[in-house]
C-alpha cells in the first residue's frame, strides 16, 4: 500500500500510540491564543504575551528541587563521579541537544581548570570524561534530526549500548513530552546494563499513564527515578524547544552543578573552592534566580530591544536575505537555537559545504576564531561522535523501513560538511539582502586580548561583503564594536561553574526572538506552528491535529488530506527545501472543499 490514502488509513489503524493530542505540551496555551494577531500589530506585545508563559517555569523548578527524587539524582551523580562511573545524558531532538549541551559543559569546566591548575585536576583524573551525551542519530542529529529514530526504541537501547553503559553507572533519559520511544528505549538499556535510571520528563504522570502505554511502563517501574517537571502548555503549542526545554536546562543544570560541589569539596578546600568562584547555592536559590532573570528580560527597555532585533531579522527575509550569526564561547547555544528553526517553522535546515543544490538556510552560525573542523572540537569540547553503522545493524532491529533499506550517512565526515568554521562562504551574503550579527554573551562583551582581537579581526574580515552588521549583546554591560546597529539586552549573570545563568539568558532570548520572528513572517496562526514538519508520527500526528483545528473538520478526514498534501509536495521537497508545507496544503483544500460545498 503506496498510496496516500493507504499511509492514511494505515497511520489512523497502526499508530493510535502516537496520539498525542491530550497531552498538555501538545496544547493550545490560553495566554498565546492570539499571539499571531497580537504580535502582528505590536512585536513588543506579542514578546510579553511569551514572555508570560515562560513565568510559569520558576514554580515547578521550586517543587522538583526540593523533591526527594532530584535529591537521589545528585546523590547518584556524585556516587558515579566519585567511583570512575560515567552518567549518559540521552535524548531526541531538544533533548537531545540539550544532553550534548550538558556534556559540553561539564568538560569545559575540567578543561578549564586543567589549563589554571593542573595540580588540582590531578585529584580527579577521570572526570573530565565522567559525562557523556546520547543524541538519537548522534551528533549529526545536532545540525539535522534523523528521520526515524525518534519513533524506535531499539535504536535507543542499541545506540546506548554501543556507548558503553555499563553496571555502576547512571542514565539520565529526558523527553519532553515524556513518551519519546528513543529516550524510553535508553532508560531501559539503562537498566538492563545494571545503571542507576532517571526518567526526567514534562507532562503530568498520570496523563501520561493514563493515555500512552509505553510511558506508563516508565513510569510504573519502581527501578526508575521519575523528575516530572510539568509546568503546563507551550507557548506555543507542541514547541517543547521552548519552556519545557528551559525547565530540563535549569533542573538538570542545577544538579550537575550540585554534584559538582559536592565531588569538589571532598578533595579541595574552603579556599580553594572560592578561588574557583563556586559558592554553596541551595535548591531554592535557582527557582529564585531564574525568576529574577525573567524579570530583568521583560523589563520596558528589553523587551524594546528584543522586538528592534526581531524587526531587524525580518526585514532581511522579507528581502529573501540571509543572517549569519558569528559567535564564539556559546556556539553551541546559539547554533541550538538556530538549528531548531528549520523544523518548527519548516525552514531550509544547514546546507553542507559541497550541496550548491538545496535552499540556503535562513540562518547561519559560525565561529570566527577557528577553521570549521576546529570549531566542531571546539563546540563539543571533544572529537564529534557521528554514527557509521553497517546496515546489517538497522536490518537487525525494528527501524522505519526506510532505515533498513537506505541507512542514512551520519559519520564524522558529514558532520564536518557543515562550515561552522570561520572560512568565507560567499552563499551567506549573496542574496537580495543579508545580515551579519555578532552574538556576546557575559564576560564576552567587554573581553580583551586575543580572544576578542581574532574575533573582530575576521568578523571585520567578513562584514565587508554583509549588506547589513549587528552586535546582539545579552549580560550587564553593553558592547562596543563597530557595527551598523547594536542590541544589549541587559541583565545580571550569576557566576557558574557551567555558566548556566548565561545560558539560560541566551536560550531565553533567542528563543523568544525566532518564535516572534517567525510568528510575524507568518509561520504561526493563533500559538500553533502552521509549517510543521511531519518528519516523524509524532509529528504527523500533530500536523493532523493541526489541519483538523485550521480546518474545521474531524481527525480522519485531516489525516486523509494531510497525506495527500505530502504526497502532492514530495516532488517540490525533493526540488527545495523551501516547498509548500502539506499542514498548508491541506488546510487550503479543505477549505476550497468546504467552500464548494457551500456554494448553492
Amino acid at each position: 500500500m503506496n498510496t496516500a490514502r493507504d499511509k492514511a488509513k494505515r497511520f489512523l489503524e497502526r499508530e493510535q500510540a502516537f496520539r498525542l493530542g491530550m497531552l498538555p505540551t501538545e496544547s493550545s496555551h490560553p495566554k498565546t491564543a492570539s499571539l499571531s494577531q497580537t504580535i502582528a500589530a505590536s512585536t513588543a506585545d506579542g514578546i510579553r504575551m511569551l514572555m508570560r508563559v515562560d513565568e510559569e517555569i520558576a514554580p515547578a523548578i521550586e517543587r522538583v528541587v526540593a523533591s526527594e527524587p532530584f535529591g537521589r539524582l545528585v546523590d547518584a551523580l556524585v556516587e558515579a563521579v566519585t567511583n570512575g562511573k560515567r552518567v549518559f545524558f540521552t535524548g531526541c531532538g531538544a533533548t537531545g541537544r540539550l544532553a550534548i549541551l550538558l556534556e559540553a559543559a561539564w568538560r569545559a569546566f575540567w578543561q578549564d581548570l586543567h589549563a589554571k591548575r593542573p595540580d588540582w585536576c590531578s585529584c580527579f583524573p577521570h572526570a573530565e570524561g565522567a559525562t557523556r551525551s546520547v543524541m538519537a542519530g548522534g551528533d549529526y542529529a545536532l545540525i539535522r534530526s534523523v528521520e526515524g529514530f525518534e519513533d524506535s526504541r531499539d535504536l535507543g537501547e542499541y545506540q546506548l549500548a554501543r556507548a558503553g553503559v555499563a553496571s555502576g553507572d547512571v542514565v539520565v533519559a529526558v523527553t519532553e513530552g515524556g513518551e519519546t520511544s528513543f529516550v524510553i528505549g535508553t532508560a531501559w538499556q539503562g537498566l538492563a546494563a545494571g545503571a542507576r535510571a532517571f526518567f526526567v520528563y514534562n507532562n503530568p504522570s498520570e496523563v501520561l499513564r493514563q493515555h500512552v502505554e509505553r510511558s506508563r511502563q516508565v513510569i510504573d517501574e519502581p527501578r526508575i527515578v521519575k523528575l516530572d517537571l510539568y509546568t503546563g502548555p507551550m507557548a506555543v503549542a507542541g514547541s517543547t524547544r521552548m519552556q519545557a526545554t528551559t525547565a530540563e536546562l535549569l533542573a538538570l543544570g542545577a544538579a550537575v552543578e550540585a554534584a559538582l560541589g559536592e565531588v569538589l569539596r571532598r578533595r579541595l578546600t574552603d579556599d580553594e573552592m572560592r578561588q574557583l568562584g563556586i559558592a554553596p547555592r541551595s535548591p531554592a536559590d535557582y527557582s529564585r534566580l531564574f525568576g529574577r532573570l525573567l524579570e530583568e528580560l521583560s523589563r520596558q527597555e528589553n523587551v524594546a530591544t528584543i522586538a528592534r532585533l526581531v524587526e531587524w531579522e525580518e526585514a532581511i527575509y522579507r528581502r529573501n536575505g540571509l543572517v549569519t550569526y558569528m559567535t564564539d564561547r556559546y556556539l553551541l547555544d546559539v547554533l541550538t537555537d538556530t538549528t531548531e528553526r528549520a523544523p518548527t517553522f519548516r525552514l531550509p535546515p544547514f546546507r553542507k559545504c559541497d550541496d550548491e543544490v538545496s535552499a540556503r538556510s535562513w540562518a547561519f552560525v559560525k565561529n570566527p576564531r577557528y577553521p570549521a573542523k576546529e570549531a566542531w572540537r571546539r563546540l563539543l569540547r571533544r572529537e564529534p561522535r557521528g554514527i557509521d553503522w553497517p546496515a546489517s545493524v538497522y536490518r537487525s532491529l525494528d527501524v522505519a523501513p526506510h532505515l533498513r533499506d537506505a541507512p542514512p550517512t551520519l559519520d564524522n565526515r558529514e558532520i564536518e560538511k557543515f562550515a561552522i568554521g570561520n572560512e568565507i562562504d560567499p552563499s551567506r551574503f549573496e542574496a537580495d539582502d543579508a545580515g551579519l550579527a555578532m552574538i556576546l554573551v557575559g564576560d564576552e562583551i567587554g573581553q580583551a586580548g586575543p580572544p576578542r582581537e581574532a574575533f573582530d579581526r575576521v568578523f571585520v574580515e567578513h562584514a565587508a561583503s554583509f549588506a547589513r552588521t549587528a552586535a546582539v549583546a545579552v549580560g550587564p554591560a553593553p558592547p562596543d564594536r563597530p557595527v551598523d546597529d547594536v542590541f544589549h539586552v541587559a541583565c545580571d549573570l550569576p557566576a557558574s561553574p557551567f555558566a548556566l545563568w548565561d545560558r539560560l539568558a541566551v536560550k531565553l532570548t533567542l528563543n523568544l526572538m525566532s518564535t516572534a520572528t517567525m510568528a510575524r513572517m507568518g509561520r504561526v496562526e493563533g500559538n500553533y506552528m502552521s509549517r510543521v514538519e511531519t518528519s516523524n508520527k509524532k509529528l504527523v500526528d500533530r500536523a493532523t491535529r493541526l489541519v483538523a483545528h485550521l480546518a474545521g473538520v474531524d481527525y480522519e478526514t485531516a489525516c486523509y488530506a494531510l497525506h495527500e498534501a505530502i504526497e502532492k509536495v514530495a516532488p517540490q521537497e525533493r526540488a527545495t527545501k523551501d516547498a509548500p508545507s502539506p499542514v498548508t496544503v491541506a488546510v487550503e483544500q479543505l477549505r476550497r472543499q468546504r467552500g464548494a460545498t457551500a456554494d448553492p
